[in-house]
Order: structure tokens, then C-alpha cells, then sequence
């Protein structure tokens, strides 16, 4: 029922919600199962089926979306490992096997593993963190850096990236907690006595697999 737009496009697919539950034999009243085993034991097995899902995690538990014509393969896929429930007027109802056809059911291909190269470029890396009060004092720092970085930019049409120096910083702050990554050379334009990290003062090292981000089954 949205408004047509050219700047917005939406797929006639329906998806329905699924909610993995800890208990596989009770419907409701379970704590979710977590990200982890729900990629393991649920969206591997459908990925081998070509499968596509949507996963939605919020603070509580974890969903996960299938598109409605797939919902046949979906249940012969999990049927042997999950009981499945389907809300009818607010009741949790038994879902078999038989309940729907079998004909969008897909052969499980042949398992073919995916090479990537690996690379590890020169940098090396500080892991480190700063105590939270004087974290006003390296704000404007930690601002430059995130978003107005002075890398050169590169050239356009090369083709290749050069891996001999990769720049990273990631900064998280998770209760009172803040995590620090970056490179040897960023840090140097950081106050080393406002940053705390290990007592050997250890340098860590990357490495890159494959040059596009990595899927469940192939991030290891």
C-alpha cells in the first residue's frame, strides 16, 4: 500500500517470521537459541537448499525470514532436527510434513568448497583501550580519525588494491568499556600516556581472505 516512488522500490515477496526457541519441543516460553547455533543448525541447512533468509536480531531473541513460497522446503528442510508450530488465533499448532507440498523441494548439490585467497598486508596493529575519564580529552582526536581521514585517496581504474599498508581503526564503547583498534602509525598521533594496552606492548597483524565480505558458512 506504499506510494509508488522513484526512489524506492518493494518486492512483491510476503516473508513470514521464524522464531527458533532454545526447547524444540516447546513452542513458546523458551529463550532464543542465539545467533551462533541459529546460523548452524537453521540457516546452513536451508543455504544448502538456495534458501534465501532475512535475519532480524533484536535485544531479546533472534528471527529469522523466509520468503512465503519457499515455506515448503523451509519445513522439509528443518522437520528432522525442530518441531514446527504455526500460529493459528493465537495458538501454537503442530506443522508436519504433510501439511504442505513437496514440490518446491530442491536436491541438495554436491558440496564444493570455495577457495579465497589470504592475504596478510605489512601494517601492524595496537590493541589497546583508554580509560573512560579521560576520553574528553582525545574526542576531537578520535573524530578525526573516523571520519575525516587523510589516507591519499586511490587512484581510480588501477584494478588492484595495494596490500603492503591497509589504515584500520575501530572504536567500540560497550558499558564503560572502550576498545580500541588501530595501526602503529595512527597511534602515534594519539597521547601515549592516555592509552593503555598490554604490558609487552605486543603488535598484532591482519589478515584478509578474499576480497568481498564473507558469508555464515565461509568466515570460519
Amino acid at each position: 500500500e506504499l506510494p509508488p516512488s522513484e526512489f524506492m522500490q518493494v518486492a512483491d515477496s510476503t516473508w513470514l517470521v521464524l522464531s527458533v526457541v532454545s526447547n524444540g519441543r516447546a513452542p513458546s516460553g523458551c529463550q532464543a537459541t542465539g545467533v551462533t547455533k541459529i546460523a548452524r543448525s537453521v540457516i546452513a541447512p536451508l543455504a544448502e537448499h538456495h534458501v534465501s533468509v532475512l535475519m532480524l536480531s533484536t535485544y531479546q531473541t533472534d528471527f529469522i525470514l523466509v520468503r512465503e513460497r519457499d515455506l515448503p522446503v523451509v519445513i522439509h528442510t528443518l522437520a528432522g532436527e525442530f518441531d514446527i508450530y504455526k500460529e493459528e488465533g493465537g495458538e501454537c499448532v503442530p506443522v508436519t510434513c504433510d501439511d504442505v507440498s513437496n514440490g518446491f523441494l530442491k536436491p541438495k548439490p554436491a558440496a564444493s568448497p570455495t577457495l579465497h585467497p589470504v592475504q596478510s598486508p605489512q601494517t601492524r596493529f595496537c590493541v589497546l583501550t583508554v580509560a573512560p575519564d579521560t576520553l574528553p580529552a582525545i574526542a576531537t582526536m578520535l573524530i578525526d580519525v573516523l571520519f575525516y581521514s587523510h589516507s591519499p585517496p586511490r587512484e581510480a581504474g588501477t584494478g588492484s588494491q595495494d596490500l603492503d599498508s591497509i589504515t584500520f581503526f575501530a572504536f567500540s564503547l560497550i558499558e564503560g568499556y572502550i576498545s580500541i583498534v588501530m595501526d602503529a602509525e595512527t597511534q602515534k598521533r594519539f597521547p601515549s600516556d592516555l592509552l593503555l594496552t598490554s604490558s609487552t606492548g605486543e603488535l598484532w597483524r591482519m589478515v584478509r581472505i578474499g576480497g568481498q565480505p564473507l558469508g555464515f558458512g565461509e568466515c570460519g
